[in-house]
C-alpha cells in the first residue's frame, strides 16, 4: 500500500518550485491533494491533484479555498504551508511599505490564516508542515524583511506546537537553504540574469529534495513528531557562505 493511501493534503503556493514538487510527491505517495495558487492556470488538475485558486493574502480567497478543498477531499490530513516570496536584495532603508506588506502578508499572515482555517478540519494524526528557510535561523545582509518573515514562521511554528500539545496533530518546520527554483526570479523582479547568478557554479538543492523531506516527516509513526528539519546544499554552510566551483 502506498504510504499516504487514503490520506488527503492541501499545498499552498503549488504552481511551481517547492510547492509543485511537494504536491506531486504527496500524490505519488497515494494522497489526494488540493493545490492552490494565485495563477490557477499553472496548476495541474490530474492524477490526484485538484487545482483551486488561492491568494493567501486575501481572507475571502482563503475561506473559499478551504471550503472547496474540504468539499472535494472530504477531510484534511496534511497541510503544507508553502506560499512565500522575497522582494529585492537591498538595504532595509531602500525598501518600500508596499514590498514589506506583500512579504509579511504572504509569508506570515497568509500562513497563519491558512493554518487557522484548516485546523478545524485536520483529523487526529494529521500534520501541518510549514516551509520556512535557513533565513529564519541566521540573518544575512540586504534581506531584513524576508529574514524577519522567516523568523516569524519559525516562532509561530513552535508557539503553535505548544498550543497543540495534547492534541494528536503533528507540526514541523522544514527549513531549506539554496534551492534552484523561481524564488530568485521573483526576488529580483523578473531579472533572469540576476536570478541565474544565484545558482551558478554550485550544485544547489532541487525542489524535489525538499519534497522528499516533507514526505519523510509526514510518514513517521504516529508517536513521532519531527519538530524541525534543516536541509542545505553540501556546498552551503550559511545563507551567504557558499563554496562555488572555480571557473
Amino acid at each position: 500500500m502506498a504510504p499516504l493511501e487514503h490520506k488527503t493534503a492541501v499545498v499552498t503556493g503549488a504552481s511551481s518550485g517547492i510547492g509543485a514538487a511537494v504536491a506531486h510527491t504527496l500524490a505519488e505517495a497515494g494522497a489526494r491533494v488540493a493545490v492552490g495558487a494565485r495563477r490557477v492556470d499553472r496548476l495541474e488538475d490530474r492524477g490526484g491533484l485538484f487545482a483551486l485558486d488561492l491568494d493567501v493574502t486575501d481572507r475571502e480567497s482563503c475561506e473559499r479555498f478551504v471550503e472547496r478543498a474540504v468539499a472535494e477531499l472530504g477531510r484534511l490530513d496534511i497541510l503544507v504551508n508553502n506560499a512565500g516570496l522575497s522582494l529585492g536584495r537591498d538595504p532595509f532603508w531602500e525598501g518600500s511599505d508596499e514590498d514589506e506588506a506583500t512579504v509579511i502578508q504572504t509569508n506570515v499572515l497568509g500562513l497563519m490564516r491558512m493554518t487557522r482555517l484548516c485546523l478545524p478540519h485536520i483529523k487526529d494524526g494529521g500534520h501541518i508542515v510549514n516551509i520556512g528557510s535557513i533565513a529564519g535561523r541566521q540573518a544575512y545582509e540586504n534581506a531584513a524583511v524576508y529574514v524577519a518573515s522567516k523568523f516569524a514562521v519559525r516562532g509561530f511554528t513552535y508557539a503553535l506546537r505548544e498550543d497543540l500539545l495534547g492534541r494528536p496533530i503533528h507540526l514541523t518546520t522544514v527549513d531549506p537553504g539554496l534551492v534552484e527554483s523561481g524564488f530568485s526570479r521573483v526576488r529580483f523582479r523578473g531579472d533572469t540574469e540576476k536570478a541565474k547568478q544565484v545558482y551558478e557554479r554550485v550544485d544547489p538543492l532541487q525542489p524535489e529534495d525538499i519534497a522528499e523531506c516533507v514526505l519523510f516527516v509526514v510518514t513517521r509513526p504516529r508517536h513521532v513528531n519531527v519538530d524541525e528539519l534543516v536541509v542545505k546544499a553540501l556546498a552551503q554552510s550559511s545563507p551567504t557562505r557558499i563554496i562555488r566551483e572555480e571557473q
